[in-house]
């Protein structure tokens, strides 16, 4: 009978913990434990790899579901054709939270009509450097202005019942060897400039998980950095979501497991039974570690419903208007005029005639790499300003000024073998990603530009990991110097009479590279290209050609006409992570602006790019500058509106804009020196404007730096010192103009006389008010004592100094037109 009793108590026990992890009323944590104690170890090990690329895989005996997440921060990017937002960098430049909200709203209603539980966004690593290859993914160099925006944004998004996912976790600050590149600095400038972003998201926004960086930091990588994960991210912030790993970012299974990681994606490759049953028996690695990890993928779960129902909303459009009304909204907001000369802009009705000039006047530009989505439709900047200008106004496009490669890839001399007629290379297709065994697919092809969304149109080949190879020979009709050029993703390597003379044999989104090299003419050069696919989307593209440089036909056009505007910058090739950009323009675009500014004294430049790049040998020769970062599907209508001036422009710069390289306080301390892998930040906490407060060297544009079509005044200051370290700011903006426009103000502290080495001033606060011509408006901005703090290495912790303080309050970094002393006890 006792055996009975006994037997009974267990089978009502079971029962009992069934109910609660079924009970959709039951608290999240509850639920986690319970169906925690109904999974095998096996099944507990299994379940924190990844599965099929982008999911959390299912149970279906537990009734859990596959969780599915998809690529961020500008678009759900999986699942093709979606709303496609300005990156990042323009939402920091709109200094608006109410904007960053909405963004997050629309992003997680694109989730949920996909059925996407999982948004893999947003990112918010500093600004360190122009050169970061996804600077225009993240969010400015301030850590202020990055937790605001990044709040809001995850608030958004999670208000849709989608997990956010804040990253990368830390200190990615540059792409160049992300694999193996250490970003080392002490705890404080850790603390002060690279983690307070996260921080927010953990700490305000509640953030549902968090993604580790490719790249180590001290020398760690950050998938196994107890210090970061354990000790500061789970233990002194109290993060209790999902730690996830990026995409083969994870290097040891017990390191990552006892260092803090919670699931590594996309698949078990490290922490899976081989390598963490053993570790357990041993005592390396605890059972207790591994339930940690599963508790907080149900708890996530559980939290957000996923359990209870199903996550696609049926009622929301793939292509939702209101979404695409944000992605506009957001494009006017965050586009900054940097230079406005004798007040050309906007456009009077004098301008009859627009010259258009440019790689990027009649296509759509975003960032590359995980980022990068497709838009169900965009609009190009010649289309934009014809239809703003009307039947009165003619936008003359003039093509031939720099275009992109696959305009002469048919052109290209390529033929299928020696001695051939027959135009071409011969293609073998495998379906592996390393070229292995029997040919899978043979047949020649015409000429190589292949963009695969879904499976390639190759016999037996599937949509993700394959391979080709593409031989023949190239036999010029003419001798000189050609460019070859191979653009690809992913991997892609290039061999030219047994030369190999590209080689980009790694993961990463759509990229160009250039090989230029003489050749004579009827000679027959052995060519063989190799490429593969690791999954996603698929692109690769073969030219050779020789390049000429003719401007004359678009001088003439330039001179015809009352204004001049040359659109430039990077494209998805040139810009994208997995790589870092150049500073300068891509070639000969410089050439182009100044052709064009001397054919016409009225030149515009509409500049593509995620952050800064080098302006000297142009910006004197033009009358404007619109910087318009990657403003989206719908960003080209913006940016014709504010030429136009339907829009008055209201972005500011989120990032210092060096006039040379050389004068970044990073410039000593952003590459390998030795080819030791590390990368010391021997800057320190002066980044940005926080090195150029102190320095004699000023930079071209200052942080917090936009031009607008209207004018600000500002007065009456009053600064309160509160309890406990607070303070309360207020002071009036006035639109002091003749147009109505919206203007960012900005408050900074500075502490004159500190204990330790303190920049001069440091962002606290901001809003942005739109005002009528006229109108004032009297704002106030609380200060808490996090305004007045700072990391103290010997307390191990935030803290301020109580005495007097300095309150800034202006336009940008370089304009304090009010200031106020203050004591904060």
């Amino acid at each position: 009978m006792r055996c009975l009793a006994v037997l009974f108590l267990l089978l009502l026990s079971a029962s009992a913990s069934a109910q609660v992890y079924r009970d959709p009323k039951a608290p999240a944590d509850d639920r986690a434990a319970a169906l925690l104690k109904e999974m095998t170890r096996d099944e507990k090990i299994d379940y924190i790899g990844g599965y099929n690329d982008f999911y959390i895989r299912p149970i279906e005996r537990l009734g859990l579901p596959a969780i599915k997440m998809t690529d961020g921060p500008v678009g759900t990017r999986n699942d093709g054709k979606t709303t496609a937002y300005p990156a990042s960098v323009l939402t920091a430049a709109s200094w608006d939270t109410a904007l960053a909200y909405r963004l997050g709203v629309a992003l997680g209603r694109d989730a949920r009509a996909r059925g996407v539980h999982i948004l893999l966004a947003p990112g918010v690593n500093i600004y360190r450097a122009p050169m970061n290859g996804r600077n225009f993914e993240y969010l400015g160099e301030d850590p202020y202005l990055a937790a605001c925006l990044a709040v809001p944004y995850i608030k958004g998004v999670q208000s849709q019942r989608v997990v956010a996912t804040v990253k990368h976790y830390a200190a990615n600050n540059q792409e160049w060897d992300r694999h193996h590149v250490s970003s080392d600095m002490d705890e404080r400038t850790l603390q002060e400039l690279y983690l307070p972003a996260f921080k927010a998201a953990v700490q305000e926004a509640n953030v549902g998980a968090v993604m580790n960086s490719y790249n180590l930091v001290n020398g760690v990588h950050a998938s196994q950095h107890a210090h970061l994960n354990n000790t500061i991210l789970k233990g002194k912030w109290g993060f209790g979501g999902i730690l996830m790993s990026d995409w083969t970012s994870t290097y040891d299974a017990v390191g990552a497991a006892n260092g803090g990681l919670d699931l590594e994606m996309p698949s078990g490759l490290f922490m899976n039974r081989k390598n963490l049953l053993p570790a357990i028996q041993s005592g390396n690695v605890s059972e207790a570690t591994i339930d940690d990890k599963v508790r907080r993928i149900l708890r996530t779960i559980f939290r957000f419903g996923f359990y209870d129902g199903p996550q696609k909303d049926s009622t929301i459009a793939l292509n939702d208007s209101a979404n695409a009304a944000v992605a506009l909204d957001l494009a006017r907001g965050g586009i900054v005029l940097l230079k406005n000369e004798g007040g050309l802009l906007p456009f009077t009705k004098n301008i009859r005639r627009i010259a258009l000039f440019g790689p990027n006047a009649d296509r759509y530009v975003a960032g590359g790499g995980s980022s990068q989505t497709e838009p169900f439709a965009s609009i190009s900047l010649r289309t934009a300003l014809q239809a703003l200008g009307g039947w009165s106004t003619r936008v003359q496009l003039v093509k031939g000024t720099g275009g992109p490669m696959e305009e002469h890839v048919q052109g290209s001399p390529f033929y299928v073998g020696a001695g051939s007629s027959e135009k071409g290379l011969k293609a073998e297709y495998f379906n592996n990603q390393d070229l292995s065994g029997t040919v899978t697919a043979s047949r020649n092809e015409p000429f190589v530009n292949h963009t695969w969304g879904d499976a390639p149109d190759v016999p037996g080949i599937g949509a993700d990991h394959f391979s080709a190879r593409y031989t023949g020979v190239l036999r010029p009709a003419k001798s000189g110097a050609y460019k070859l050029a191979v653009r690809g993703d992913d991997g892609f390597r290039l061999w030219v009479a047994e030369q190999k003379v590209i080689d980009l044999w790694n993961d990463h989104g759509a990229t160009l590279r250039t090989y230029t090299m003489d050749l004579e003419a009827g000679k027959e050069y052995p060519v063989r290209l190799e490429f593969y696919e690791n999954g996603g989307s698929a692109q690769i593209a073969l030219a050779a050609f020789i390049e000429t440089l003719d401007f004359s036909a678009a001088t003439a056009a330039a001179k015809a006409a009352d204004v001049a505007i040359v659109a430039v910058g990077f494209d998805p090739t040139s810009e994208s992570e997995g790589f870092d950009r150049t500073f300068t323009l891509p070639e000969y675009q410089d050439t182009l602006i100044n052709a064009i500014a001397k054919a016409n004294p009225n030149t515009i430049v509409v500049l593509n790019a995620g952050g800064n790049v080098d302006m000297r040998r142009w910006l004197r020769n033009v009358k404007g500058l619109v910087h318009a970062w990657y403003p989206g599907q719908a960003g080209n209508q913006a940016v014709a509106e504010i030429l136009f001036g339907d829009v008055n422009p209201s972005g500011k710069l989120p990032a210092s804009f060096e006039k040379a390289w050389e004068d970044n306080p990073v410039f000593p301390y952003y590459y390998d020196a030795d080819g030791d892998k590390r990368v010391t930040y021997g800057e320190g906490l002066f980044v940005g404007y926080r090195h150029y407060d102190r320095s004699s060297v000023k930079p071209q544009f200052p942080f917090g730096f936009g031009l607008s079509y209207t004018t600000f005044a500002y007065s009456g200051l009053q600064v309160t010192p509160g309890a406990k370290g607070t303070a309360v700011v207020s002071f009036t903006v006035r639109n002091s103009g003749t147009r109505d426009g919206a203007e960012v103000a900005q408050v900074y502290v500075r502490q004159p006389k500190a204990p330790v080495a303190r920049p001069l001033k440091e962002l606290k606060g901001f809003t942005k008010l739109q005002l009528k011509a006229g109108e004032s408006r009297t704002v106030t901005i609380p200060l808490s004592a996090d305004a007045f703090s700072y990391y103290k290495t010997t307390k191990g912790d935030f803290g301020y100094d109580p005495g007097r303080f300095e309150i800034g309050v202006g336009p940008s970094s370089d304009k304090m037109l009010l200031t106020q002393e203050v004591t904060i006890r």
